[in-house]
């Protein structure tokens, strides 16, 4: 099983941001609906995100997780965790695979991965095993796109499909191993 889980929204066209990290775009929650999100964060032990992902966050009120959180970045300390935060957030400039590692010996068994650089990273250190993938039916143009270019296909084995009344469709999917494309010759 791998340690990494996913669960983010992007536009039809496949940005999670706009240019300057706006998530403008994205529609108000729905009463009584979270998109399989509460089930999701169930089945982790912790969630471990980017900086530009924490710097959105940290503009929540309230705190939106009661898991632990460890943002990876390589500029951050621990200084720049806010107080009251401090037993619930801690900063890593570990690599993913020793990150992981580091987890696995403190108990973790699966973590929620987000932020686009972070999960892209993740995935070329194979180290993501499921993918929920919600699409919100906008186009925005342009923005930070979830995915970029690969050294190889990445396989997706889709496992369910799920449509929801505002038109969000949530697409779950395995990770299976790389593959350098199947050629029909």
């Amino acid at each position: 099983m791998a340690f990494g889980k996913v669960f983010i929204a992007t536009s039809v066209d496949g940005f999670i941001a706009r240019d300057d990290g706006s998530i403008d775009w994205l529609p108000p929650g729905e009463p009584g609906e979270d998109h399989g999100y509460a089930a999701f964060i169930d089945s982790v032990d912790g969630i471990v995100m980017g900086r530009s992902t924490y710097d959105t966050v940290l503009g929540f009120e309230p705190w939106p997780f009661t898991k632990p959180v460890v943002v990876m970045s390589r500029t951050l300390g621990p200084a720049d965790v806010p107080a009251h935060l401090a037993d619930r957030v801690r900063i890593s400039g570990a690599e993913p695979v020793q990150l992981v590692a580091q987890l696995q010996a403190e108990g973790w068994r699966q973590a929620y991965i987000d932020g686009g650089t972070l999960i892209r990273a993740f995935l070329r250190a194979g180290l993501i095993g499921e993918m929920v993938l919600t699409r919100v039916p906008v186009l925005i143009g342009s923005g930070r796109p979830l995915f970029g270019s690969l050294e190889q296909d990445l396989r997706l084995h889709c496992l369910d499909t799920r449509q929801y009344a505002n038109g969000l469709v949530s697409s779950r999917y395995r990770v299976q191993s790389p593959s350098r494309g199947d050629r029909h010759d």
